[in-house]
């Protein structure tokens, strides 16, 4: 059964202010993810020692990467990234809106891979997205539009999973489930598995947003004290199956198709 991870790894800093990149490899490799969706990973930073931290732990865990430059300062890069065991292709990525004449907002983007599971394509975005509200609902209403989900070459069966930075009362939550499910909600999981912050998990921001060819079988958080350590999330994972898209009951609608 597939098996996808998202983890926002703050640079691989962890809550004991401990930058350590094999600690994060070693979290992941604990929980056997086919799929791995990073946020906030440092790539020849000077603040994390010009380690490229998406090479680094697709190398620990022999996975191929693909990585998003979110923010670039000169040589210096700040981003996402989909690693996977399986074979794979990058299919687009690149920035979301901002708001301008706003300090201190970072530069957010997306990225989207189309995964290989036995002959069915699994189309797998990641993303990270912004602190203030007005800027999540600009990039929340873009990655449901026609650059991404909407894009006609995104067919079949799509995860799309990462940091929201929004909870499930707010307007950017509401415009990923207008088109997509929440895996969680699906099944009915109460209370909700919350993954910030790492040391008293109390907040649900991290989620894994789904097509109806998506069916998740099992989610958690690992919250061993090296995961509660090792980043201020705690990973989200999720077991699922992948149904066929003919196999898609009647009354579910593919997200971004015309409805009346």
């Amino acid at each position: 059964m597939p098996r996808l991870m998202t983890y926002n790894v703050h640079r691989c800093v962890g809550t004991d202010r401990r930058l350590d990149v094999t600690r994060i490899a070693a979290i992941i490799a604990e929980q056997e993810p086919d799929i791995v969706c990073l946020q906030e990973l440092d790539v020849g930073r000077a603040r994390t020692g010009m380690i490229d931290q998406a090479q680094a732990i697709a190398h620990a865990l022999t996975m191929t990467f693909h990585f998003n430059a979110a923010m670039r300062i000169e040589a210096e890069q700040y981003g996402d990234a989909i690693l996977t065991l399986r074979p794979e292709r990058l299919i687009k990525s690149g920035a979301l809106p901002t708001i301008r004449g706003v300090p201190g907002l970072e530069p957010r983007g997306a990225l989207w891979a189309a995964i290989d599971f036995d002959g069915v394509t699994l189309n797998v975005i990641n993303t990270h997205l912004g602190l203030v509200p007005r800027e999540q609902r600009l990039q929340a209403a873009a990655l449901m539009g026609s650059g991404w989900l909407a894009h006609p070459d995104r067919v079949g069966p799509t995860i799309m999973t990462g940091d929201f930075n929004a909870t499930s009362i707010t307007r950017p939550y509401a415009t990923f489930t207008n088109h997509l499910a929440d895996a969680q909600r699906l099944l009915g999981l109460k209370p909700s598995i919350k993954t910030f912050p790492s040391t008293f998990p109390t907040i649900r921001i991290d989620h894994a947003f789904v097509t109806p060819e998506i069916v998740p079988t099992r989610i958690w958080a690992p919250r061993s004290p090296l995961a509660r350590a090792a980043s201020d999330h705690l990973p989200l994972v999720m077991d699922f199956e992948i149904r066929p898209t003919e196999a898609v009951g009647d009354g579910e609608t593919e997200p971004g198709a015309a409805t009346a």
